[in-house]
């Protein structure tokens, strides 16, 4: 194995719930851990369960694998294969975003139960492999998996904002619940509007026009009372801010809300990183893509962007790849971009989307196992330290941070 291979890696963004859930659908319920018993609440028919499962079986197969009948993308094997140390686990629930309010609805208050449930899922599989991976809850256990063992660190995400459910006098005591639980960030915007934050156009397959003309969102209005008291709940509780999908209006809303809870408190920005956990610079004309406006508020506050691995966003305004080393090319070129607007390259990291329907992803690049080959081209390109900065150290820092102030 090349030395390079054998470096670290932290990756922002990695759906491995995705393939836990799809699992339930061929997996017997043990009635020795039963979620029901771990949560003290009481459960949805097993049923409407194994649907569910199997719907989102078939979908991870059409949507997600490199071809139907093949493996996630992010699996345990291929997050060891890759390197990944530190994994940010992106907990999402599409039965709740895609359902019959995906036109505009507030959110419903059981997605906060699909959600708790989702996170029980995920623990009660990785608890099966002890010697393989840990569940970070704090920055002692961060410090601990890294340093003293050869285990993978899975910390909890969140995608989706309206998995907080509908009512704003509740947002800060289930805030404060996940972040006790070691929640990272919270992407508060997403796929549709569901009343949170305003969201920019992700779907690969639909225009943005007519994106706009089928998912109408209100003007003037970025975030909801409902993403305000999100942002206020996340910053007083150290939950970080991950501002992928949101439209221009909800990004600066965010950032003047916590421009104004920095005042309230005397606290300097950087104290609180704000991260785009899966997104590119803007070449194209992409408005999902930073823009260098965001890119340099990101960077005042000593967050980063995580670089995504999907095609479709990666290489707008860009050359289409054919083999890796043009894929890898493409990768640098955002991050070359997003260091020359910030004047380093502390800001840069790795936030593939893995697993997260980005189908297809980056050439040579097509799961976590493939990693480790990026390194090659970064450091060729920036230098061993930048390119260990990029893979490992940017999301390490933020993510360490947050986890400390929390106290």
């Amino acid at each position: 194995m090349e030395a390079g291979r054998a470096q670290r890696i932290g990756d922002l963004h990695v759906h491995f719930p995705m393939h836990v859930m799809a699992g339930e659908a061929d997996r017997p319920l043990d009635r020795d851990v039963t979620l029901e018993r771990m949560t003290h609440v009481r459960q949805p028919p097993q049923l409407r369960d194994k649907i569910r499962a199997t719907v989102l079986w078939l979908a991870s197969h059409l949507g997600n694998y490199e071809r139907f009948g093949g493996q996630p993308r992010a699996n345990l094997q291929q997050l060891e294969q890759g390197h990944v140390r530190l994994v940010l686990s992106v907990l999402y629930s599409p039965f709740s975003e895609i359902d019959e309010g995906m036109f505009g609805d507030p959110p419903e208050d059981n997605y906060w139960t699909d959600l708790r449930r989702q996170i029980d899922q995920v623990e009660v599989r990785l608890r099966e492999h002890p010697d393989r991976a840990s569940i970070v809850r704090d920055a002692d256990d961060l410090d601990t998996t890294l340093e003293g063992s050869d285990r993978l660190a899975f910390v909890h995400c969140i995608e989706g904002g309206f998995h907080l459910g509908p009512h704003p006098d509740l947002i800060d005591e289930r805030v404060a619940e996940l972040s006790r639980l070691g929640v990272f960030y919270i992407t508060l915007a997403h796929l549709f509007w569901r009343r949170v934050a305003t969201n920019s156009n992700a779907l690969p397959f639909m225009p943005d026009w007519l994106y706009n003309l089928v998912f109408r969102q209100p003007r003037g209005e970025g975030l909801t009372q409902l993403g305000a008291a999100a942002v206020e709940a996340m910053y007083r509780h150290r939950v970080v801010v991950d501002v992928s999908h949101m439209r221009a209006d909800a990004l600066d809303e965010t950032f003047a809300l916590l421009t104004a809870l920095d005042r309230r408190h005397r606290a300097d920005p950087r104290d609180y990183p704000v991260v785009a956990s899966h997104g590119a610079y803007r070449f194209g004309g992409q408005r999902y893509n930073l823009d260098e406006p965001t890119v340099c508020r990101i960077a005042e506050r000593d967050g980063v962007v995580g670089l995504i691995l999907a095609r479709h966003q990666l290489e707008d305004g860009r050359r289409r790849a054919k083999k890796l080393e043009q894929s890898v090319d493409v990768f640098c070129d955002h991050a070359e971009r997003i260091a020359e607007i910030t004047g380093s390259y502390r800001h840069v990291a790795l936030g593939s989307d893995f697993d997260g329907f980005i189908k297809p992803t980056m050439v040579g690049l097509a799961s976590a196992a493939d990693l480790p080959d990026l390194r090659p081209g970064l450091v060729k390109r920036f230098g061993s330290a930048n390119a260990d900065a990029i893979l490992f150290d940017n999301a390490h820092r933020v993510v360490r941070t947050a986890l400390a102030a929390r106290g």
